[in-house]
């Protein structure tokens, strides 16, 4: 059964009762058999590199993706995978999700600690991993969301979609990062 965007049941005909047998076509009519399901899926994938120094974090150039809920109750399942690399030892490189202007699914700053969603330390001269999460929102609106990821480091350069250095040869792939949006009907 379809529900409009304003949120109010449309009377198809009896063939939503055929859809819940036993129940009358007043109560069929008011039945939402979208809850839990995948509603609809935006995703984005970054594939040029991506460096910063800054240990503010800043945003990850063309690592957003936009969805408008189509339903106030929606809530939208974000998952992200960002190759990240450090260039020198003893450095930390850290990601925060935002919605809009919000920072969403980090810890508890805690001191001189800030707040992340996920984070990457190396001892060694160079190293690169992904960096993978998720995070379930519910933006309570049916306005276009915009979902980003931001980068900072601690000591050095973060590397996004390069590995290690980055120098030119064949054991330095460049590599993809990827954000996805999915809404869930509620």
């Amino acid at each position: 059964m379809a529900v409009t965007p304003a949120g109010t049941p449309y009377v198809e005909s009896s063939d939503n009762v055929a859809d819940y047998p036993g129940v009358s076509l007043a109560l069929a009519n008011h039945i939402d058999d979208t809850a839990g399901k995948v509603l609809q899926v935006v995703s984005v994938t970054k594939v040029d590199a991506f460096t910063t120094t800054s240990a503010s974090f800043t945003d990850i150039t063309g690592l957003s993706a936009s969805i408008t809920p189509s339903a106030v109750s929606s809530t939208i399942l974000v998952l992200y995978k960002v190759a990240v690399s450090l260039r020198l030892g003893d450095m930390a490189a850290f990601l925060q999700l935002l919605r809009g202007a919000t920072v969403i699914g980090g810890g508890t700053a805690v001191g001189s600690r800030p707040s992340a969603m996920s984070g990457f330390y190396t001892g060694v001269a160079l190293a690169t991993t992904d960096l993978t999460g998720n995070f379930i929102d519910s933006p309570a609106s049916v306005a276009s969301q915009t979902y980003k990821i931001q980068t900072r480091v601690v000591g050095g350069t973060v590397g996004i979609n390069t590995t290690m250095d980055d120098s030119d040869g064949a054991g330095r792939n460049r590599l993809s990062s990827t954000i996805t949006l999915m809404e869930i009907g509620a």
